[in-house]
């Protein structure tokens, strides 16, 4: 039976991806709950999939984070467990750790991680256009499918 794997980096500048059979579709993630919302349901109805499947990126505060963002940084992470709950996609909450390992060894510096991970979400999906914002949700869409085999 398909499925289709959903990956999502709740951060402000992250994203969303969905991965069904040999398709991939990633945007950033959107500015409104309505839109996130959107973002899933679509393509849940377009395909007409019967089953799905999420990992959510566990987030936290980090050192020298500001309020701010840290509180915008909870609301989304937040906003997407709702939507999961309300869409009734099971879903598994992953610690950036564990699904980076699962792509090899990553460079420390923040910089150097983020392109290597952009590079091996590019190299995985060569006529797609990846980007910073959307690389972590790919690899993270990818590590749910590869973990649901």
């Amino acid at each position: 039976m398909n499925k289709l794997y959903i990956g999502i980096d709740p951060g402000k500048s992250g994203g969303v991806a969905i991965i069904y059979d040999d398709n991939l579709y990633a945007s950033k993630c959107p500015d409104t709950v309505h839109d996130m919302v959107e973002e899933l349901k679509v393509p849940l109805e377009m395909m007409a999939i019967p089953k799905s499947k999420a990992v959510i990126e566990l987030v936290h505060s980090m050192p020298g984070n500001g309020v701010k963002s840290m509180f915008t940084f909870g609301q989304n992470y937040g906003t997407w467990l709702g939507i999961m709950a309300a869409l009734k996609i099971p879903y598994d909450i992953v610690p950036p750790g564990k699904w980076m390992k699962h792509n090899g060894t990553m460079p420390k510096d923040k910089k150097d991680r983020k392109n290597k991970l952009k590079q091996l979400a590019q190299q995985a999906w060569p006529t797609h256009r990846i980007t910073l914002a959307t690389a972590d949700a790919v690899l993270i869409a990818m590590y749910c499918r590869d973990m649901d085999r």
